[in-house]
């Protein structure tokens, strides 16, 4: 039975027109609209509260401390492509710092994901390019262990799969499957639509949340004919 290669030069993005109206949105109406699901655990954030990113997913598999695919990923990435790397979650040293994303930034990369831990913190900050990552660390990597490019990895506890939509702002990064991704925007729309009308119900004095009462006894702390 033949194997994949290591490397996967060619993959099918999500496309551009979606990508534009996604960055559009929060990362958190992306993913209510995905069904509550998709999204990176916490400790994948961005290096500043104002960095936000959209795009789809160059993803890269390394092993922990060692950063040579991810030389190899900045090398075949097209512009717009995000890297999202699974780097174990490990923080024991840096995988990437300013000179690699100053490379990401001049080839035009849309932003870099790293379930690891990074370095140069103050010059990447002035660097003005989008970073999520998991930490810091000032010690340095390893560049001789093989891995994989473009194949589907697990970043922050998400599944994510070369080609996918991932959004991200302060509140984390969202991932939606590249075919779901379209049909995501239209859902989107209303959201933001949605809570925009609640918001200025709320500034009128309308507090209640009207769905509150049928849930507490539905969870059975309310009893029937019973209110708040």
């Amino acid at each position: 039975m033949s194997q994949l290669p290591e490397i996967i030069r060619d993959i099918e993005r999500v496309g551009a027109d979606v990508v534009q109206q996604a960055a559009t949105f929060q990362a958190a109406i992306l993913a209510d609209v995905a069904g509550r699901r998709g999204t990176m655990n916490a400790r994948v954030a961005p290096v500043h509260q104002d960095m936000k990113l959209a795009g789809p997913a160059f993803t890269v598999e390394v092993r922990p401390g060692d950063n040579l695919m991810i030389h190899a990923a900045i090398a075949l990435a097209q512009p717009g492509d995000i890297l999202v790397i699974d780097g174990k979650g490990d923080q024991t040293a840096a995988l990437m710092g300013t000179l690699m994303l100053s490379a990401c930034k001049k080839r035009g990369l849309g932003g870099v994901i790293v379930d690891g831990a990074i370095r140069d913190k103050l010059e990447l900050l002035e660097l003005d390019f989008p970073v999520f990552s998991a930490g810091f660390n000032p010690a340095g990597p390893t560049k001789f262990v093989p891995g994989r490019i473009n194949h589907p990895i697990s970043c922050g506890g998400a599944t994510v799969n070369p080609g996918d939509l991932v959004v991200g702002d302060a509140d984390g990064v969202t991932v939606i499957e590249r075919a779901k991704a379209p049909a995501m925007m239209a859902l989107a729309v209303k959201k933001v639509a949605d809570e925009a009308a609640r918001i200025d119900a709320i500034a009128r004095g309308d507090t209640a949340a009207k769905w509150l009462p049928a849930a507490l006894r539905a969870a059975g702390v309310l009893k029937e004919g019973e209110a708040l």
